[in-house]
């Protein structure tokens, strides 16, 4: 077909959709069910469906597609060719149609304007706030609560369907979980001004990093996991402190406890203040990680985690 005859071929959003012509979807998700199972019968038990009402809705399947879809064996039932071909269509078909039936009830359940969400910890204090801000000037009615977790407990709330909406830090997020990242964060090297590394003239190396035991955030965090994510090697040096939260890692530090890798958010006020010293990496390195939002359910958020995700991802 040329070009211009594509253009002239109207598309099926401007058509209009005669849902006359459509095939019944529990006719596809038995063609499906057949193909995988290897049978009619098992297929029709997959489905709940007495079989002879299976054999009717195929031979109507068969008879709109103009073809037959199935070979018929006393071993089963296999697809044809064509069946093959219209088996796949079968199932982005149904996935598009489940989608939007996870959509739908997503919806009614967003019909309230309480809005439960998990944030890590550096989000909850860096970012926050202001996506907060920016949401309730644009939709005064929308309350959000905000529960502060680390990044394991935010991802085991939203998978187990506890919180709709989550921020995370880690760079481990499941694939049982629909996920965005939003925007980056640097995680940088901090000393007390009297440490030897703040005097040192060559950059620090990843070696020498990996080696040195640390002030560390606790398992679980995502400081602590997109960290050992990024120098694995640190994983086997013993921590000097474990602690669990960002301020008492930079109190530690400053007070000569040992170095620490934390956000560049999270230091900014004491390295401005000069509390705090960043120790620069050998070569330029840098050390950075995502922040991401994860959820359950549909692809596409409705309600107030929309607008949240929404105002997230401009804002950054």
């Amino acid at each position: 077909m040329s070009r211009a005859a594509s253009r002239a071929v109207p598309s099926a959003a401007s058509r209009g959709v005669d849902p006359s012509s459509l095939p019944s979807l529990t006719a596809l998700a038995l063609l499906v069910a057949v193909v995988d199972e290897g049978s009619l019968g098992a297929g029709a038990r997959r489905l709940g469906m007495a079989q002879p009402n299976a054999s009717r809705l195929l031979r109507q399947l068969e008879a709109d597609a103009g073809t037959g879809l199935l070979q018929r064996h006393p071993r089963g039932s296999r697809p044809t060719s064509a069946g093959l071909v219209f088996a796949a269509h079968a199932r982005e078909l149904l996935e598009a149609a489940q989608d939007f039936s996870d959509w739908l009830a997503h919806t009614r359940e967003a019909g309230a304007d309480e809005l439960p969400i998990g944030v890590s910890l550096t989000i909850a204090e860096h970012l926050m706030p202001a996506w907060l801000t920016t949401l309730r000037n644009q939709v005064p009615g929308v309350r959000v609560s905000p529960h502060v977790l680390n990044s394991t407990q935010v991802l085991e709330r939203v998978r187990g369907g506890d919180l709709p909406l989550g921020f995370v830090e880690t760079p481990h997020v499941p694939s049982s979980v629909r996920s965005r990242v939003i925007t980056d964060d640097e995680l940088v090297v901090l000393v007390a001004p009297h440490h030897p590394w703040a005097d040192r003239r060559s950059p620090l190396t990843i070696e020498e990093l990996a080696r040195t035991p640390l002030v560390v955030r606790e398992g679980g965090s995502g400081t602590r996991d997109a960290f050992e994510e990024l120098v694995p090697a640190a994983a086997a040096t013993a921590p000097v402190q474990e602690l669990s939260s960002n301020a008492a890692v930079r109190l530690a530090v400053a007070s000569g406890a040992g170095p620490a890798v934390l956000s560049r958010r999270a230091a900014l006020q004491d390295l401005v203040s000069g509390t705090l010293l960043r120790v620069p990496l050998h070569g330029g390195h840098r050390l950075v990680r995502p922040l991401t939002a994860v959820w359950s359910g549909p692809q596409r958020m409705s309600g107030p985690a929309a607008l949240l995700l929404d105002v997230a991802s401009r804002r950054c």
